[in-house]
């Protein structure tokens, strides 16, 4: 029988457990590479690309479903007013258009995505030991002082704004830039053209071309 060549990792390994199966060698020289994957703090764009490519046609192919974020936040929130306030939530023209389309606000697959891109970031943050706890950045700060209260105000200002917008285009970076791009829909072409344009324009316009550096 051939004998299989693990690589150089395997051999050495071999060379200190000479009893133990060259192929459970191999795999343990496998898993450490995929722990090495993981425990990067950046991956190449073109790998991650290719990755978020594999994982909508999986979502396309098993759940005829496209890949998008704010739809989550919206039905939250629609949920949050009916519960709080139902006799308005009934009259209001959101609620009998939702019902009209046969998509009313619920809590579904979408907002699952939402949690496990939270869980998913928080795990790749520990493992990779890339968890930042600065408040304000640098580059922030010699712009517009070190204020932590002014930074989080304008945080916060700035995701509602985001959010308006992406819930007024019915879809953000995920549903338009992602799901609807690879598609070739004109509204996401559009769309992201749009706001890679003027996120450009508005950081430059904020930070008057300054903290190149910092990117």
């Amino acid at each position: 029988m051939a004998q299989v060549d693990y690589g150089q990792g395997a051999r050495a390994a071999r060379a200190h457990y000479p009893y133990v199966p060259g192929a459970w060698l191999g795999m343990h020289q496998q898993g450490e590479k995929m722990i090495d994957a993981v425990s990067q703090k950046s991956w190449s764009p073109y790998v991650v690309g290719s990755l978020i490519g594999i994982l909508s046609w999986f979502s396309f192919a098993t759940a005829d479903k496209p890949l998008g974020i704010t739809t989550a936040f919206e039905h939250a929130a629609a949920l949050t007013w009916a519960a709080a306030i139902p006799d308005m939530a009934e009259q209001h023209p959101y609620f009998a258009a939702k019902r009209a389309e046969g998509k009313p606000p619920i809590i579904g697959w979408e907002a699952m995505l939402v949690v496990g891109v939270f869980f998913g970031a928080l795990l790749s943050a520990r493992l990779s030991g890339d968890q930042n706890r600065l408040w304000v950045p640098p580059m922030w700060e010699r712009r517009f002082g070190p204020s932590k209260w002014k930074r989080l105000s304008a945080a916060f200002l700035s995701a509602a704004l985001m959010m308006f917008g992406a819930r007024l285009a019915q879809g953000c970076t995920s549903g338009h830039g992602i799901s609807g791009s690879l598609q070739l829909a004109v509204s996401s072409w559009l769309f992201i053209s749009i706001a890679f344009g003027v996120a450009i324009l508005t950081a430059l316009a904020m930070y008057r071309g300054q903290g190149v550096q910092d990117v």
